[in-house]
């Protein structure tokens, strides 16, 4: 399997920490040495034979100095940011000309909190080795630990394997409000949608074949682009994410539960949930 990082951002969230020149996957959190982007390096690493890291012009040599044993080659520059879709497709595009179009690819973001590796590890070797049996997308999704109101959510659907506890996806629902977002969080039928999905080119290319010919023909033009016309290609792209553009379009998605710990920072109360306190509750 590869992988693919998404280390985009445009510096809004924690705030004045996280700046457009240098977003919060750049920032140590709680104490660790190492960055977001470091660690997400690490954990990518633990479930790929190779990374590869989809970042923007203004913060790229940020990334590269965070990362310095990843090659040039491992680098996708956007040059300016034009949404996940966009990001995907230049994933897509790059990846096609040098592996095996049939070998699933994971795509990680790179400002995510997570400790437990193995964890992790063991759920994204399991959305490997289903969407490859299935040729299928699969996502990874998260298990509600509370009625949060700043997440998408995933509804389950059947159960397509009963020991591995992987699902079909029934619905996507858009940002709930608090009242939703309990009933939700207690019926146990839906995830938190974080971003993470696993599939193959050929099969991300039979999904947009299907549901989203503007995202194929985006992937096509990258495809013939030269170098010289590749950053102009890029960007007449729609500003789009890759979940409204795709994802929630395809019918015949899969997710699988998280067993893994998973934050998002995206506000200092977040922060300080990831923070490790004294004895005396302070932080």
């Amino acid at each position: 399997m590869k992988v693919v990082i998404i280390a985009g951002g445009s510096g809004t969230r924690l705030w004045p920490l996280s700046t457009p020149d240098f977003p919060k996957h750049l920032l140590s959190v709680n104490g660790d040495s190492d960055t977001l982007v470091q660690k997400t390096y690490q954990l990518a690493k633990s479930i790929g034979d190779e990374v590869y890291v989809l970042t923007e012009v203004s913060h790229a040599h940020h990334v590269k100095q965070q990362i310095p044993e990843l090659n040039d080659d491992n680098f996708i520059i956007e040059p300016a940011r034009r949404g996940t879709a966009s990001c995907i497709i230049a994933a897509l595009a790059k990846l096609s000309k040098i592996i095996d179009n049939d070998e699933p690819i994971a795509f990680l973001v790179a400002d995510h909190y997570i400790r437990d590796v193995n964890g992790f590890r063991n759920s994204f070797r399991l959305a490997n080795e289903v969407s490859k049996k299935y040729s299928k997308i699969t996502l990874v999704g998260i298990e509600p630990d509370y009625p949060a109101t700043g997440f998408g959510y995933i509804e389950k659907d059947n159960v397509i394997e009963d020991l591995k506890l992987v699902y079909s996806v029934k619905a996507f629902k858009e940002k709930p409000d608090f009242a939703t977002a309990r009933e939700y969080a207690a019926s146990g039928r839906y995830l938190w949608n974080c971003g993470y999905f696993v599939g193959s080119v050929n099969t991300f290319k039979h999904a947009l074949e299907e549901y989203a010919p503007n995202l194929l023909k985006n992937y096509n033009d990258l495809l013939n682009a030269s170098e010289e016309t590749y950053n102009d290609v890029y960007l007449g792209f729609e500003n789009i994410s890759v979940d409204y553009a795709l994802i929630e379009k395809v019918e015949d998605l899969l997710v699988i539960p998280a067993s893994f710990d998973w934050m998002d920072l995206g506000s200092f109360g977040d922060l300080h949930k990831a923070a490790s306190c004294d004895e005396s509750g302070n932080h």
